[in-house]
């Protein structure tokens, strides 16, 4: 047993006692008086008991966990009856906020937890994506889905076995924490099938969407990042001084996070619509795209909206050369036929000079896609407007 399967272990049994809370207090609502009322309740009374002893088994999360126990019915009768006799509304709110107390704290542990959960899974789906891509990429040159006889061929491979385990594990890790992506169903009932326009299937549609459905899903986090400094106040009073490092820490990211990068940056921009991940698993890069639509207004032809492919290339060791911009724009039509207006290659490292000549020249020729370059010094410029975004990636 892997300290990861040890850890889900953990989640799971916590998570089983999570949820029979979770029954035991809609239960508990069901039967408390919405008045005043001193009836004996049996069923109220053995709920509150399981509650008891199931909030004992919940582990702390940073520290907390739920610690309200449900009142007593008594008890929530003669606060009502006491609210009453003040006759202020203030006194009738603060009986309801008691009562609803321990339904709170669930609600806050259940936050949490599935936060906590995002963070354990989250590295390791990523780096699931690029393993489940090297397997289509070899069962993708095994089974030609391009080839015109391609068929209804049963599909005998070893890897075909190894993406199905992959998938059941990506399964396993996102729990009820994370909600299942669109076409989920349709990629476990085409691996399901094992024939060739199954494989088809998958590199085309099914596999596209998962994996954009939980990259959105795992990089939407409300967890803070950790500040040191109490209060900003006092740290300017402070009078600080001394130099200022410019040099952002690109190789503390790894290809999956440059991508991501991209992502989070094209998603926040407001001239940029519809981002989308995109997965091509017969690309050199294996398909580390993402497809927008630039947004541009003219106040006599109206609104413009162009298609944009960016490929992002997370070399530090080299610099993009002419070949390789030949290479990325011939992959172009991997993502048409809807027409494809511009082309950006963005690099956390640089371009050579006969690639920068090259687009340049380019750009002045009569084609109607445009090639832009966004190397490292281009990104440090755009990103130094967004400190939310290099704190939320650790680049400084």
């Amino acid at each position: 047993m892997s300290h990861l399967d040890e850890a889900l272990r953990q989640f799971e049994a916590s998570e089983a006692n999570l949820a029979k809370l979770e029954k035991l207090w809609v239960l508990l609502q069901k039967h408390t008086p919405k008045s005043v009322s001193f009836a004996v309740n049996p069923v109220y009374e053995d709920a509150c008991r399981s509650y008891e002893q199931f909030l004992l088994g919940l582990p702390y999360i940073d520290g907390w966990k739920p610690h309200t126990l449900p009142l007593g019915l008594d008890e929530i009768a003669l606060s009502r009856s006491d609210a009453i006799d003040v006759g202020e509304l203030a006194a009738q709110i603060a009986v309801d906020r008691s009562i609803e107390q321990p339904g709170k704290e669930l609600r806050e542990y259940r936050f949490k937890f599935n936060l906590k959960r995002k963070h354990l899974i989250q590295k390791i789906v990523f780096q699931s994506f690029n393993e489940i891509e090297n397997l289509l990429n070899e069962l993708r040159k095994a089974f030609p889905i391009e080839d015109e006889d391609f068929g209804y061929k049963k599909i005998d491979h070893p890897n075909w076995q190894m993406l199905s385990d992959k998938i059941k594990q990506i399964d396993i890790l996102l729990g009820s924490s994370v909600p299942r992506p669109p076409r989920w169903s349709d990629l476990h009932r085409h691996l399901s099938f094992k024939e060739t326009n199954d494989l088809r299937d998958i590199i085309n549609s099914d596999y596209p969407s998962v994996k954009e459905g939980l990259t959105k899903s795992l990089l939407i986090t409300h967890e803070p990042i950790p500040v040191k400094t109490y209060d900003l106040g006092d740290l300017v009073a402070s009078n600080p001084s001394g130099g200022v490092l410019t040099k952002l820490n690109w190789e503390k990211l790894s290809p999956g996070d440059f991508e991501r990068l991209i992502f989070t940056l094209v998603a926040s921009e407001q001239n940029y619509e519809n981002p989308q991940l995109l997965t091509n698993v017969n690309a050199p890069d294996r398909g580390r795209d993402i497809s927008a639509y630039r947004i541009s207004q003219d106040g006599l032809s109206g609104t413009i909206r162009n298609r944009v492919i960016l490929q992002c290339k997370h070399w530090r060791d080299k610099g993009i050369s002419l070949t390789d911009i030949s290479i990325l724009k011939d992959q172009i039509k991997l993502w048409e036929p809807e027409r494809v207006d511009v082309l950006i290659i963005a690099t956390s490292g640089s371009f050579t000079a006969d690639a920068v000549s090259f687009v340049e020249n380019y750009n002045r020729s009569d084609s109607a896609l445009r090639i832009e370059m966004w190397a490292e010094s281009h990104l440090s410029k755009i990103l130094a407007s967004r400190p939310n975004i290099v704190a939320d990636f650790s680049l400084r």
